[in-house]
């Protein structure tokens, strides 16, 4: 499967999810992301087969380790892209297009690793243009902060970037969110305009209170960047992934939160500064 996940880096990324992959035997994997560490955990199981990436970062610490780990060691199979034709592949997929042209990439060696072709415009202008192909996606994965029973879902805060991309990039969207509701237009109708992606996108809600952790979730909570620093040093142990993975992780979701400080801990993180 080819699977989507939104967010951005160490910023709103559907962790519940991801940690539901890392507990299942889904294999060989393609994942597309703005990646952080639900790359990176993905990567040290061994659940990713092929990666097409803008970045792989946590911001704070600027390279993912155990993306670095995988690469090094050659594990992966990868497409690296600009952070723009990332977004444009997933347009493309979105209005259901073969390819979109755009200035992006031209000039740069992600034109010959990527094996990208050039278009020429039509038009009198004659312009070259690198054809952008669509990234298609079997899943879209997102977290926010609301979702109702009918796939309404609203994402709150500064930066939702292109989460909605991912959505309509996706034959399916499974959506993970800090509340779910009967119906958004009877509990939150003064929020109507955060409704970033329309419901006929949305195949399946769950509700996850804290689901972003370790990553943020603005304005609710922050990063744990204690939390991802121990994540960042296990990279550097022999069998550093298992022992962290046993003491967070574990095998089901519903005492992690007890397992990295509780719930009160997490909501009281505080909200990074840029």
């Amino acid at each position: 499967m080819t699977i989507g996940i939104a967010g951005w880096g160490p910023r709103r990324k559907p962790m519940a999810l991801v940690r539901a992959i890392l507990r299942s035997d889904l294999t060989d994997l393609t994942i597309v992301a703005y990646g952080g560490p639900d790359v990176g955990m993905l990567c040290a199981t061994g659940k990713v087969k092929k990666l097409i990436f803008g970045f792989v970062s946590m911001d704070a610490i600027p390279l993912e380790p155990y993306f670095r780990k995988s690469r090094e060691a050659g594990a992966l199979d990868i497409l690296e892209l600009d952070e723009g034709m990332l977004q444009w592949g997933l347009k493309a997929a979105a209005f259901r297009l073969p390819f979109l042209p755009t200035h992006v990439g031209l000039g740069t060696d992600v034109m010959a690793h990527g094996g990208f072709r050039t278009v020429q415009s039509p038009y009198d202008d004659g312009e070259v243009l690198l054809a952008m192909p669509a990234l298609k996606l079997d899943a879209a994965l997102l977290h926010v902060h609301r979702a109702d029973r009918r796939g309404n879902i609203q994402a709150l805060g500064p930066d939702t970037y292109y989460d909605e991309w991912f959505a309509r990039a996706a034959e399916k969207t499974f959506v993970s969110a800090e509340e779910v509701v009967d119906r958004m237009d009877h509990s939150y109708p003064e929020d109507a305009r955060a409704n970033i992606v329309e419901r006929c996108f949305v195949h399946g809600v769950i509700e996850a209170p804290l689901g972003a952790h370790p990553t943020s979730m603005p304005p609710l909570y922050g990063w744990d960047m204690k939390h991802l620093k121990a994540y960042a040093d296990s990279a550097r142990e022999e069998g550093g992934w298992d022992a962290f993975a046993a003491r967070t992780i574990g095998a089901d979701e519903a005492g992690y939160l007890d397992r990295v400080g509780g719930a009160a801990a997490v909501s009281a993180l505080p909200l990074p500064i840029f």
